[in-house]
């Protein structure tokens, strides 16, 4: 693929949601791209060879509403298996897709073509091994990499093309081969080259039934390296749909919001065909939450049909950068800025005005709503600062009594429309004598292009926010308008992200709704480099929000407040009981605030997703256990009833422990 440059795209619009127009590519009776809706698929965790558990398996997954399922085939004895899975199915009038998980064997990948609907390979160790050596390549060595794997994966092809079968060419972070990670290194453009590689060799036989994956346990990783497929698939005039999921997210809440911020950041752009998400649970727990993400897209689809082309905002889709902001102090213990991480605001009520520091978290910012002057009351709090969202009707001098009778830095939130340039200098007047006093204006980058453009002027203690989408606009292309309206009028003032029920997609109640919402929104900004102070504002139980808040900027990379669990979803290859495991380090660790731990059940990503991890567990060979610090293999074949205890050992030994 060509170098990044100016003319590099990957969606119509990063304001409005316009699916992306792909090929129809048909597993089995399901097709998947074109106008389909996104199917929703998942995976089997039980041994095939254990044929009956497995269709018990596929059997739960379909009646929850899957409509493709994976299984694991590691070996031929496993290929054997798929014709009795097959039998046990038709007996039991289960019509479902199958699909074949490859990995290192393609004499395996060969044989289960013959019984499923669709293959899917891992380019990095189809016909690779990854050994993490260091070697520089010649242009002739490299291209002599590829024509042995053009030979190696050329019958497959072949054999699929006469089959009528379809291919997943499934690309994980961690299972770039050498070859890709000594050229390009352990990043999304490896990803992409490493699947254009195979791609190419696909299109060379005429064979273009094809989908493309390119998962990550970072969803920042994993966002940039779909955008960047896109955009190299653009340059080559090629249109195939996308499996979209956050590989190895682990489980609970944390695994979720983790998914719900990859995989809805995505759907915003119109990209996604169909849906994983990877739970460290029994696989049925997926699909819910996958049909809550789909929902949404279509919600964003249905609601932009028209969609014309925008200008492109000045944020750079393909590498992260924090969007930069002058520093400012809300109270000694919250400063804002570039290299400082977001600010949680608490949503409360007037009847929890006077409040304690929490058990679990740390009071930040409280956000009260006051609807009359009459409401103003002095502030008995203990936090680092206030947030007065204040009605249109109240006016700058009422509050001149709780200015003088507090030091609590407040911030004072009002809406301005962009006429409302008297409005502004009265307020931005009555904010200058006190240094404690911040102004947030709620407004939207189109209001900020009229008359209130001004305040665009580098005045200290402005701070912008919005509560609901400017008008043609998603929620999330009206935040990513207004820090390019700010960032192009000079202005370097922080964005607070709210989170409120005019800027959710779909009003369900439900937790699993606010959790998706939150992270679709406020994760995907994080994920773009926007985003200084963040509320949930759609939570019923105000701890919850915080609770929520804290574990999404966790999920985005952003901020970490806990320990970081990288788990893979288990599968027919696991080597031991990954939920229990995953639990059992769990209660032991989660007091490690910023260590972070990789949970996984056998080699075929472990070494390489955990590249970021400081400590990891994987599965070795039945009951053995192997230990690393990052990359590195430091004890093997640990009896797994002492692994949990020799991985504290190692924490310690790495000055990472402290005791709860």
């Amino acid at each position: 693929m060509d170098a990044l440059n100016e003319t590099l795209t990957y969606c119509i619009s990063r304001f409005q949601t316009h699916r992306r127009s792909t090929r129809v590519v048909n597993i089995g009776s399901v097709g998947i791209g074109g106008e389909h809706p996104i199917r929703i698929q998942s995976m089997t965790t039980t041994p095939p060879e254990d044929s009956e558990a497995t269709v018990r398996q596929i059997i739960a997954l379909v009646d929850a509403g899957c409509e493709i399922v994976r299984l694991t085939i590691p070996n031929k004895r496993a290929v054997q298996s798929l014709k009795e899975i097959r039998d046990r199915l038709e007996k039991t009038n289960t019509s479902v897709p199958l699909v074949a998980d490859i990995h290192f064997q393609p004499s395996v990948a060969l044989a289960a073509a013959e019984y499923v609907e669709k293959v899917r390979i891992n380019p990095g160790n189809y016909a690779d091994r990854k050994t993490f050596k260091q070697r520089e390549y010649t242009d002739a060595q490299y291209q002599s990499e590829l024509n042995r794997l053009y030979d190696a994966f050329s019958p497959l092809v072949l054999r699929l093309k006469a089959l009528g079968r379809s291919l997943r060419i499934g690309t994980n972070h961690g299972s770039l081969s050498d070859r890709i990670l000594n050229r390009y290194g352990d990043t999304p453009l490896g990803m992409v080259e490493s699947t254009l590689e195979f791609v190419r060799i696909c299109e060379s036989h005429g064979f273009y039934d094809i989908i493309l994956s390119m998962k990550a346990s970072n969803p920042k990783v994993m966002i940039q390296a779909y955008r960047l497929a896109v955009a190299g698939m653009n340059q080559e005039k090629m249109a195939y749909p996308l499996h979209l999921g956050v590989t190895e997210a682990g489980e609970g809440e944390d695994a979720r919001i983790k998914s719900a911020i990859g995989i809805g950041a995505l759907l915003y752009d119109g990209l996604g065909d169909s849906i994983r998400v990877s739970l460290t649970e029994d696989p049925v727990a997926e699909i819910p939450v996958a049909y809550a993400l789909a929902g949404r897209a279509s919600e964003l689809w249905e609601a932009n049909l028209s969609v014309t082309p925008r200008a492109k905002d000045a944020i750079d889709p393909f590498t992260f950068n924090r969007r930069f902001i002058d520093k400012m102090i809300l109270g000694a213990s919250c400063p804002l800025g570039s290299d400082m991480p977001p600010r949680v605001i608490e949503p409360i009520s007037q009847a929890r005005l006077t409040l304690s520091a929490s058990d679990h978290y740390p009071i930040e910012g409280l956000l009260v709503k006051i609807a009359h002057s009459a409401e103003l009351k002095p502030l008995k709090v203990r936090c680092a600062f206030a947030v007065l969202d204040l009605a249109d009707a109240i006016e700058p001098q009422e509050l001149l009594p709780l200015l003088l009778s507090t030091d609590t830095p407040l911030v004072l939130c009002r809406r301005f429309g962009p006429y409302d340039t008297a409005a502004f200098e009265r307020w931005y007047a009555i904010i200058q004598p006190y240094d404690h006093v911040f102004l947030a204006l709620n407004t939207t980058a189109a209001a900020l292009s009229g008359p209130l453009q001004p305040c665009l002027t580098a005045r200290p203690r402005l701070i912008f926010t919005q509560t609901r989408p400017q008008t043609g606009y998603h929620a999330l292309g009206s935040y990513r308008a207004l820090a390019q309206r700010l960032d192009g009028g000079g202005s370097r003032a922080p964005i607070w992200i709210r989170n409120t029920a005019a800027n959710v997609i779909a009003s369900d109640a439900t937790r699993l709704d606010s959790l998706i919402e939150a992270s679709m929104l406020t994760g995907s900004l994080l994920c773009d480099g926007i985003g200084d102070l963040v509320s949930i504002e759609t939570e019923v139980d105000c701890e919850q929000a915080v609770a929520l808040t804290y574990n999404l900027l966790q999920g985005a990379r952003t901020r970490m407040d806990k320990t970081e669990y990288v788990a893979c979803p288990s599968c027919g290859r696991t080597l031991f009981d990954l939920q229990l495991t995953t639990q059992r380090i769990k209660a032991k660790t989660q007091h490690l605030k910023g260590v972070t731990i990789a949970v996984m059940g056998c080699i075929v990503n472990g070494p390489g997703e955990m590249a970021d991890a400081d400590f990891g567990y994987v599965g070795g060979a039945p009951g053995k256990i192997n230990l690393y610090v990052g990359k590195k293999m430091v004890q093997a074949h640990i009896p797994e009833s002492e692994a949990v205890d020799r991985l504290i050992a190692l924490i310690r030994q790495h000055g990472k422990w402290v005791d709860p």
